[in-house]
């Protein structure tokens, strides 16, 4: 991996990328067999975890791709107040719970480790290796891929409906645009990761029924809203940018 990362950062972050939507699309067929929800994609996903941050714990990266504290006070950032809210737009139609004790510890497992892989490939190897050149390109590629990727729940056998995929895909390109945002200017994935997280595992809690399109349309439209408002106070209020390239972590 050391090689590969040396010779080309964009050919790293693009070959994670690829390994982690085959493995994650695959693991779908696997959760059928043993007959428990997310089980084998909670597994493979914790492996991928450990690679990768070994890795970059390794070959002293950590703070380069945000694997540490914002650089900022947490006051600069509203105190993520907004972050908050949005974290907790599945349950905005209401609560409930479909799934067993061991599917939900399944989940819970799974989606920590995919709020973390999904925020340092795309926001921290991506977005890194991009902004060397140009960052409006970085944010903008990096936000447009980590949307378009939710795509692969229509074919990995996940089971969601072309409707609600296409309000995910929507909502992933506004949520990446504004983690990636976040990234820039505090210089830290872990606010970015923890909220990721939280949006992913009260997915199980989110209640469907009555969860008409003019809804979806509605909670899409506030969350737009409040990540429009937030972006726009960010940049006006924090007007010193960090380095696109980073930082060694020593």
């Amino acid at each position: 991996m050391k090689k590969l990362y040396e010779k080309s950062e964009l050919t790293f972050a693009l070959v994670w990328i690829g390994i982690y939507c085959v493995l994650q699309s695959l693991s779908n067929s696997f959760n059928a067999i043993v007959g428990v929800e997310n089980c084998v994609s909670a597994v493979f996903c914790i492996i991928q975890v450990v690679v990768l941050f070994s890795f970059m714990r390794q070959n002293r990266l950590l703070e380069k791709y945000g694997l540490c504290k914002p650089s900022s006070p947490a006051r600069r950032f509203l105190y993520y107040v907004p972050l908050i809210v949005l974290a907790s737009d599945n349950l905005w139609n209401g609560v409930a719970v479909d799934s067993s004790w061991l599917e939900l510890a399944c989940h819970t497992c799974l989606m920590a480790c995919v709020g973390f892989m999904e925020e340092v490939i795309f926001r921290g190897l991506l977005f890194r290796a991009i902004a060397k050149d140009n960052v409006k390109t970085a944010v903008i590629i990096s936000s447009i891929t980590f949307g378009t990727g939710h795509l692969l729940n229509l074919v990995n056998g996940s089971g969601m409906g072309v409707a609600a995929n296409l309000f995910q895909v929507v909502g992933a390109m506004a949520f990446g645009f504004l983690f990636v945002v976040l990234f820039y200017y505090s210089g830290s994935l872990l606010p970015c990761i923890i909220a990721h997280a939280a949006i992913n595992i009260l997915s199980a809690f989110a209640n469907e029924t009555g969860l008409t399109v003019k809804k979806r349309i509605v909670f899409t439209l506030i969350e737009f809203t409040i990540i429009a408002i937030y972006v726009l106070i960010l940049t006006k209020t924090l007007p010193e940018k960090q380095d696109p390239q980073g930082q060694a972590d020593h």
